[in-house]
């Protein structure tokens, strides 16, 4: 169900639960509330009634002993535009507890009030139990594509650590009203770039730091939260974004190891424009519409492109992907790794000729992180044409690159472990309606 659809009315995201005995409907949970329902005052001009989304995207996690489920839902309709959803709009973007039994809600945490980023929550919250200042905790730890870590004791739904509302700019776009204030974590710290200032600027020479200094001012820029702006106003051809659309985190959510209680998160940083043209009623009924292309002559609300840096390299510094290892117990990183040298295409760039370049990354996973005794194996797409997927096994206490094995194409799926016969092999989904098994070697 399209989450960028060029109608105001659209299906919402309501979540139902059956019985898997008999396949009765037992209960349904208005992700956008209904006329008295909890929730509904943060809709104005009753658009509750005919706004769509607030679905949840990916899947869901649930507590068997304490009998709820984890909801983590998406923006509503428009995704880029609120101007006909004014409010907050709960229970778009939030983390939902409810009762197993009944779809009654428990317990809820808004991350983001009247989403216009395209931020979803794209993966289930991980469930894991960690130990903060002594004391045991029943945690939930929700990875976003803002590349904020947000964890709570997934009984009361209390924060581990505080979250804080914090000042956030408004919108120059008629008709829009953003949220004064945004939730910001402050623990763990985020897992990715968030922002696009001068400062994330690529750097590997004077030369190109002062064209992508120049390319920026094309566009809109700022930190976290920074509002969409319509095509050429102010000079600007829309406002550019970090993490992107994409993420941040994504698919591939978060890996916990219960021995541990350190998280692993893999993410890129994913830059991307956003960009509002005015609608044309022979199209849409919106005022105004996300539009991917170079200007307002196309209405085609496509995936916004990425924007081309300095000779055609990225705008802004590497790593252009990672993976991050929390320890939970503290609210802190332990290591960060980028994941892949990166792209052939920009290594051998004539502009970086003679430069001895770090490990880049830019091999974006759609595949979780498996977690071993000593390993986390992470299965990474192509950098670039040309470039092969691969598995590769990182050192799960420090990251350091131990193995990597070539895949025929992207993985899809996280990696699973087994052994026959005291032989272990790893089995992953590939691209291309693929599987592939990879057994590990005999032991001399």
């Amino acid at each position: 169900m399209s989450d960028r659809p060029t109608l105001k009315e659209w299906p919402p995201g309501s979540i139902q639960g059956f019985d898997v005995r008999t396949g009765d409907l037992k209960w349904v949970f208005h992700t956008i509330p209904q006329a008295g329902q909890f929730g509904e005052d943060t809709w104005e001009n009753g658009s509750n009634l005919y706004t769509g989304n607030a679905n949840v995207w990916s899947t869901l996690s649930g507590d068997d002993a304490l009998g709820h489920v984890y909801l983590a839902t998406t923006a509503p309709t428009n995704d880029y535009w609120g101007g006909e959803r004014l409010g907050d709009n709960l229970f778009s973007q939030s983390i939902i507890a409810v009762d197993v039994e009944t779809g009654e809600r428990v317990w809820h945490f808004q991350a983001i009030h009247h989403g216009v980023w395209d931020w979803d929550f794209p993966t289930a919250p991980t469930l894991m139990d960690i130990t903060v200042d002594g004391r045991e905790v029943q945690a939930l730890a929700q990875v976003s594509k803002q590349g904020f870590t947000y964890v709570f004791d997934r009984a009361t739904g209390e924060p581990v650590w505080p979250i804080e509302e914090r000042p956030v700019p408004p919108s120059d776009v008629p008709g829009e009203v953003l949220a004064p204030t945004q939730p910001h974590p402050t623990k763990p710290p985020p897992f990715e770039y968030q922002g696009v200032t001068e400062d994330l600027l690529i750097d590997f020479t004077p030369e190109l730091r002062a064209e992508a200094v120049e390319i920026l001012q094309q566009y809109a820029h700022g930190g976290m939260f920074t509002p969409q702006t319509l095509y050429d106003a102010d000079g600007t051809h829309g406002t550019l974004q970090v993490p992107g659309s994409g993420g941040g985190a994504n698919w591939s959510g978060s890996g916990a190891d219960p021995e541990t209680g350190f998280l692993y998160v893999p993410s890129r940083s994913g830059l991307t424009r956003m960009v509002l043209v005015e609608g044309k009623p022979s199209y849409t009924n919106l005022r105004y519409v996300p539009n991917g292309k170079l200007g307002p002559e196309s209405l085609h609300p496509d995936r916004p492109p990425a924007v081309t840096g300095p000779q055609g390299l990225p705008l802004i510094k590497p790593p252009y992907s990672r993976l991050t290892a929390y320890d939970m117990h503290r609210g802190e990183i332990a290591w960060q790794t980028p994941t892949g040298a990166g792209s052939d295409r920009i290594r051998n760039h004539p502009a970086l000729a003679g430069l001895d370049l770090p490990p880049l990354g830019g091999q974006m996973t759609t595949s979780g992180p498996l977690i071993t005794k000593t390993l986390v194996m992470l299965g990474l797409g192509p950098a670039g044409s040309g470039d092969s997927a691969q598995l590769v096994a990182y050192d799960k206490a420090t990251g350091a690159p131990l193995a990597q094995v070539a895949l025929p194409s992207r993985p899809l799926g996280t990696p699973m472990t087994y052994a026959i016969d005291g032989r272990q092999f790893i089995v992953l989904t590939l691209q291309g309606a693929q599987m592939v098994a990879l057994a590990l070697p005999l032991a001399p």
